[in-house]
C-alpha cells in the first residue's frame, strides 16, 4: 500500500500545522507521510504547542518550523491542508487542496488552546477517513519518527 503524503501549511509553522502534522502521525502510523510548513516560518515551534502535544504523548520538541521550500522535494502530496494563510499560502503539487478554518492559538490560554489542538485532531481524523486511511485509536506518537 502507498503511503498518503499530507501536507499542512500555515503562517508561521508553529503551532496549528505543527500540531496537525503531529496528529496525522498518530492517527495514521505507518500509512502516511506527514509534513508540515509556514509560508513566513517563525524559526521555533511554541513551547504551547509542545506542551499541548505532550500531555498527549507526543514529542513536538523535535520538530522544526520550515519554510515551504523546504518540503518542495517531498512533493507532490495527496493533499495539502493551510489554515489561515489565505493568498500568503502558495501552490504545491497537490492531488487535493482543502483549507481549514483553525482559530490561531498562539496567545490562547491553555485551556483554549488546547481546545484548538483537540479540534485540529478531529478534523485529522475526518481528512485520514477521506483518504482512506485506517484510523489508529492510538495517542502517543514516536519520538524517533516525528523530526520531518
Amino acid at each position: 500500500m502507498n503511503k498518503k503524503k499530507l501536507l499542512f501549511v500555515c503562517i508561521e509553522n508553529s503551532n496549528r500545522s505543527q500540531m496537525s502534522q503531529a496528529f496525522a502521525k498518530i492517527y495514521g502510523g505507518d500509512a502516511v507521510e506527514a509534513y508540515s510548513a509556514g509560508s513566513k516560518p517563525s524559526g521555533i515551534v511554541n513551547p504551547k504547542a509542545i506542551a499541548a502535544m505532550k500531555e498527549l504523548g507526543y514529542d513536538l520538541s523535535s520538530h522544526d518550523s520550515k519554510s515551504l521550500d523546504e518540503v518542495k522535494p517531498f512533493a507532490p502530496f495527496d493533499a495539502v491542508v493551510t489554515m489561515g494563510c489565505g493568498d500568503a499560502c502558495p501552490w504545491m503539487p497537490a492531488k487535493k487542496f482543502i483549507d481549514w478554518q483553525v482559530p490561531d492559538p498562539k496567545h490562547m490560554e491553555p485551556n483554549e488552546f488546547n481546545k484548538v489542538r483537540d479540534f485540529i485532531g478531529e478534523k485529522i481524523k475526518e481528512l485520514l477517513k477521506e483518504l482512506n486511511v485506517q484510523v489508529s485509536p492510538s495517542s502517543t506518537g514516536r519520538s524517533e519518527d516525528n523530526k520531518s
